[in-house]
């Protein structure tokens, strides 16, 4: 019997009531095994007039009240991880040590919203003039919404609703519906936590939900994670019906690779940036400068550690990599190596034509390093968002920064590199939000935010530390002016000397 994910509203499962429904496959086999109900117009509402009703008494909680109910969601979190890992892997296609790497990078988050106290500490100036007193502080906006993408089912949503709702928002979560199931098990274990009805909602669904919430005038705020041009409509949209926006859009990351760099740790470095969970992340490294004469080199010791990598099913403890989330995603992404050669890319590796064994329904495909590629060429210019990688090649540092930065994107960078004030030098001038020094994914821990440049991101905040706890909250700044009680008026005594 094929599974049912239905919507979880105000504390407990909501059944579809639209009769839509999508399917979501197991990328290891292409076999449809669970439906997702597509939200109506009046599910989406029903969402956040249950998150509108408990922001009533949320939004006035005590941040203990809040916090204790954060740690006690962590320790059900650490506690299922492992059933976590499973769901993602079984809808998603990931492998079993990816999954648990997702869930531990969502737990970074929620370990930052236990202790949000801190972060949401006012400010107070004294006798900024006679008996005059100014303070500041930081208020929730209400319901917010997050809209997450599939690639990390369950740690994106983490980036966004633990800070959100210990601020004492009220959030509705529109998870991807190609795997839907790890949000509505974090929704699970939110209400065993203690966590109020209607506090956290998830509604499924496709373009309808999302532009229902959009509109919504009792949504404040929205959070997205995707691509560059849906991260563009999101903003537009949301933000002329009046609401906060962080959009984060696709990437291009580029890895420069140094002459004096050491070539086996790039060559690693650039193998797991590239293929891992399958090239299906935003910060994953897509595009590899080569500086000087080191080309040949770098790119050999790519290739013989990529042939090495063992794709097939997720839940298979061997695979080190995954298939694709759909068939459709999977002809895409070869489309981008079947034309590499024309474009006048020299092909490497193609791994347009793996299969597995025993799974040939799969959405498989294997690894593909493509050289000397144009910047001209679409395997290039695009996010492809699958194990392909790029290699450029150019003479200089100043060559391979301007073409760095002549990308649109501007999400993650790195370089490798032994000399501190060529790395230097880089970080202070390449145009990126996130840069990694002899680190290929720099994805910065909880505390620090999360964010790129250029058309990676639509919006003034960065997502989860600090920026996300300001973009959850709105400050408000109170000027405060008190009689001295020696003035008080005749007849009352407060125990205090007349002045006068």
């Amino acid at each position: 019997m094929t599974k049912i994910v239905n919507h979880w509203i105000g504390g407990k499962t909501a059944e579809g009531a639209s009769g839509t429904y999508g399917p979501v496959t197991d990328p290891a086999t292409g076999e449809v095994t669970t439906k997702v109900a597509f939200a109506s117009v009046e599910e989406v509402d029903a969402a956040v007039a249950a998150a509108k009703e408990a922001y009533l008494s949320w939004g006035q909680s005590s941040l203990a009240a809040r916090t204790t109910v954060l740690f006690k969601f962590r320790a059900l979190l650490d506690a299922h991880r492992d059933e976590i890992a499973e769901l993602i892997t079984a809808e998603h296609g990931k492998v079993h040590s990816d999954a648990l790497g997702e869930v531990a990078r969502g737990l970074e988050i929620v370990d930052l919203a236990c202790g949000i106290s801190v972060q949401l500490k006012g400010e107070l100036s004294t006798q900024v003039a006679s008996r005059v007193d100014v303070s500041s502080i930081r208020q929730p906006l209400g319901v917010v919404a997050g809209i997450t993408p599939f690639n990390f089912p369950a740690m994106v949503p983490m980036w966004m609703f633990p800070l959100a709702i210990a601020c004492g928002n009220t959030f509705v979560l529109k998870p991807s519906e190609k795997d839907p199931s790890a949000a509505v098990r974090l929704a699970e274990l939110l209400a065993e936590a203690g966590l109020p009805d209607g506090v956290f909602n998830v509604v499924h669904g496709d373009k309808l939900a999302v532009d229902r919430l959009l509109a919504h005038p009792d949504v404040k705020a929205v959070s997205f994670v995707g691509s560059t041009p849906i991260a563009r409509y999101i903003h537009t949209t949301a933000s002329a019906n009046g609401k906060r926006v962080q959009a984060l859009g696709g990437a291009k990351n580029h890895m420069l690779v140094l002459p004096d760099a050491d070539l086996d740790a790039a060559a690693d470095a650039a193998v797991s940036a590239a293929y891992g969970s399958a090239g299906e992340r935003c910060m994953a490294i897509s595009a590899v400068v080569a500086v000087g004469a080191i080309g040949d080199t770098l790119v050999e010791k790519i290739r013989e550690r990529a042939e090495k990598i063992k794709i097939g099913p997720g839940s298979d403890p061997a695979s080190e990599m995954g298939p694709l989330i759909t068939k459709a995603h999977r002809d895409k992404v070869a489309g981008y190596v079947a034309g590499a050669a024309e474009e006048g890319a020299e092909v490497v590796l193609d791994g347009t034509g793996y299969t597995v064994d025993g799974h040939e329904d799969g959405h498989w495909i294997g690894i593909s390093l493509l050289d000397k590629v144009p910047t001209s060429a679409r395997a290039y210019q695009d996010e492809i968002f699958g194990p392909v990688l790029c290699v450029l090649r150019t003479e200089t540092y100043e060559e391979a920064l301007d073409l760095i930065n002549s990308s649109p994107f501007g999400n993650g960078t790195a370089i490798f590199t032994r000399d501190g004030g060529a790395a230097r030098r880089f970080q202070l001038e390449v145009e990126a939000g996130m840069v990694g020094v002899n680190v290929p994914i720099p994805v910065p821990v909880g505390y620090h935010s999360f964010g790129g440049w250029k058309d990676s991101l639509f919006g003034d905040h960065h997502i989860y530390g600090n920026d996300g706890t300001h973009f959850y909250t709105r400050g408000k700044v109170v000027t405060t002016r008190w009689p001295d009680p020696a003035d008080a008026p005749t007849g009352v005594d407060l125990g205090f000397p007349r002045n006068h």
